[in-house]
């Protein structure tokens, strides 16, 4: 057998396991079990009128258990909730009545912090916001408080950023006086702050050819940059996967006739399963985070299941409020 022989065969049995990654991986934050745990994305604004109708409102606690039944037969085990702090008080009734619900459920919940997008007191304003949060929810005295998630003991928080104004090092600073401080993930790659947050998650996106009219560009080639830079440079932070199903901002007010096509559900199968080709067998990352459960106005939503060829989201839709509507 020749040498380049030899080497096709070893890429071929390592298609899955390491071929994409240049180097030997060490994860220091490893999944707790075998597999990393899969967390969806949650927009708990429907009821509001400045929202689509989707036949459910969020803030109701047997719709809330319904949905989390569902995802559990999905593989979903927990969902990561957009809040806005005191800016979106419907949402964040919404996030009592998910956390309640969480604990009856044995589901898990988690908070993705969606930052303000003004400058002045930025910082202050996200310190204030994460202080109310963990006082109202994350006390041993807050109702649902054992669902919520963690890692190695402490809360995980997400942080879905706006601009460039906050100063997460002094945050960073602040949270690390609770009595647990929390892992803080951010979207993408490190910015300018890279010390002040522990973990990092791609977050929907086509690539770097952009958004093409008919959908193909899915994202493979950035969730491969994001993997392989987390491998090769930041394997001492979390590392959080990424899958989408697909994505249609057609219904959202604020569209830009953006598409990824589901690919009669290749783009989903494909991208949860993408990260084990830069991370060795036994290195196993420890979230995978699906976008979205239920965002409806950006098309993205897993709640009506994995997507087929033979079901199109307007059935998807009429399912999804079928079957949650209470």
């Amino acid at each position: 057998m020749s040498f380049a022989t030899s080497v096709s065969c070893l890429c071929l049995f390592l298609l899955f396991r390491g071929c994409g990654a240049t180097r030997a991986v060490e994860l220091t934050h490893k999944a707790v079990g075998n597999a990393p745990q899969t967390l969806a994305v949650y927009e708990a604004w429907f009821g509001l009128p400045k929202h689509i109708s989707v036949g459910y409102s969020t803030n109701n606690a047997e719709t809330v258990r319904t949905q989390m039944r569902k995802a559990k037969s999905l593989g979903i085990t927990g969902f990561v909730v957009d809040w806005y702090g005191n800016r979106e008080p419907f949402i964040d009734q919404s996030y009592a009545v998910i956390q309640k619900a969480a604990a009856k459920e044995k589901f898990t919940v988690a908070l993705m912090y969606d930052e303000g997008d003004t400058d002045e007191g930025a910082t202050d304003q996200v310190i204030a916001d994460l202080t109310a949060f963990h006082d109202n929810y994350l006390l041993p005295n807050s109702p649902g408080h054992e669902a919520y998630l963690t890692y190695k003991g402490r809360p995980v928080i997400f942080v879905f950023p706006h601009g460039s104004h906050t100063d997460w090092a002094q945050v960073r600073t602040a949270v690390n006086k609770w009595s647990s401080p929390p892992w803080l993930m951010q979207e993408n790659l490190p910015g300018p702050h890279p010390e002040a947050f522990d973990g990092f998650y791609p977050w929907v996106n086509p690539g770097p050819d952009g958004w093409a009219a008919d959908g193909s560009h899915w994202g493979d080639r950035y969730l491969r940059d994001f993997y392989k830079n987390m491998a090769e440079k930041y394997s001492d932070k979390i590392v959080v996967g990424g899958a989408w199903p697909q994505f249609d901002d057609s219904r959202a007010a604020w569209s830009l006739n953006r598409h990824i096509s589901a690919r009669c559900g290749q783009t989903y199968r494909e991208a949860l399963e993408l990260w084990k080709e830069y991370f060795p067998a036994g290195q196993v990352i420890p979230f995978m985070l699906v976008q979205t459960w239920n965002d409806y106005e950006e098309g993205s939503q897993i709640e009506t299941g994995i997507p087929t060829c033979t079901q199109g989201p307007g059935k998807n839709l009429t399912s999804a409020q079928n079957q949650t509507t209470q």
